[in-house]
């Protein structure tokens, strides 16, 4: 065996650096505490200024929610704004978690040495989103039990199409962190990026309102990001009875957009590495 064969990583070498990679943002998660914390208050704290707005812009009875109702045919407002913006913040974590991944491990001193191994270096990113996925589907998880349970949301829908919904959002969601960490790796910082796309999916995607109450340019804009199909399909999902039907459309979107999403983080990655390599940014703080 010669010196050539021992550089080219195999796949059990690359998916050994995979788990590595996988047990190491683990055990700093669990380290602490406060972090698992946040996941129990955040989604408490941050639907409750959009449904105490509502409530007051609906009257005391309530008599203002008719034209809600016509136009989502659903009567539950305060699921309706909660599965909103907790997608939204799955989202935003994402970006902020996954896409600065690759510069928290640069500012730690490892990102150097670890791309001078002969090892698929996508892994390192691949690796650093299980542990932070396993925290979002918790989050959504203890969000849907914390809106039952506090706020009196009623989830009329199907548990496995709500599911269903949210595997089907993974590959979209992330990505599109994936691309953002692929930015970072030769700018150092992607603040200003974080800021604008959570900004488009707040206005765009109807996080808190119907998409018809949009003007028409604007929902053709959200028509072209994943978050209102994702949004959507949630909401039909776990707040409405009309089943699989009520979905179809929407999954077979975010389907589309997760494909999509995954080929450009990965391309992105792909180029900015090879840029950062030949402009010797991996080594520059």
């Amino acid at each position: 065996m010669n010196a050539t064969s021992l550089a080219i990583p195999s796949f059990t070498s690359d998916l050994r650096a995979f788990w590595a990679v996988v047990r190491r943002e683990w055990v700093i998660f669990v380290r602490y505490p406060s972090w698992i914390i946040s996941l129990l208050i955040w989604p408490i704290l941050f639907p409750m200024g959009y449904l105490l707005t509502a409530r007051a812009l609906s009257g005391v009875d309530g008599s203002g929610l008719t034209n809600f109702q016509n136009t989502t045919g659903l009567t539950e407002y305060v699921g309706y704004i909660a599965v909103g913006t907790m997608i939204w913040m799955w989202q935003n974590i994402v970006l902020w978690s996954v896409g600065y991944s690759l510069r928290n491990e640069q500012m730690r001193g490892t990102l150097e040495s670890n791309w001078l191994s002969p090892t698929w270096r996508f892994s390192y990113l691949l690796g650093s989103s299980v542990p932070q996925m396993v925290s979002m589907i918790t989050l959504l998880i203890v969000s849907g039990l914390e809106y039952a349970l506090l706020f009196g949301v009623k989830f009329n829908g199907s548990l496995l199409l709500t599911m269903l919904v949210i595997l089907a959002s993974i590959p979209a969601v992330y990505g599109l962190g994936f691309a953002f960490a692929s930015v970072v790796i030769t700018m150092k910082e992607a603040n200003a990026f974080v800021f604008l796309v959570r900004g488009i999916v707040m206005v765009f995607c109807g996080i808190t309102y119907p998409m018809a109450m949009l003007p028409g340019w604007m929902q053709s804009v959200g028509e072209w990001l994943p978050q209102t199909y994702i949004i959507h399909a949630m909401r039909s999902a776990a707040l409405s009875t009309d089943g699989f039907a009520g979905i179809s459309h929407d999954l077979a979107m975010i389907l589309i957009h997760g494909a999509a999403w995954l080929l450009i983080g990965y391309v992105m990655f792909v180029f900015m590495e090879r840029r950062a390599r030949q402009t010797g940014a991996i080594g520059q703080y």
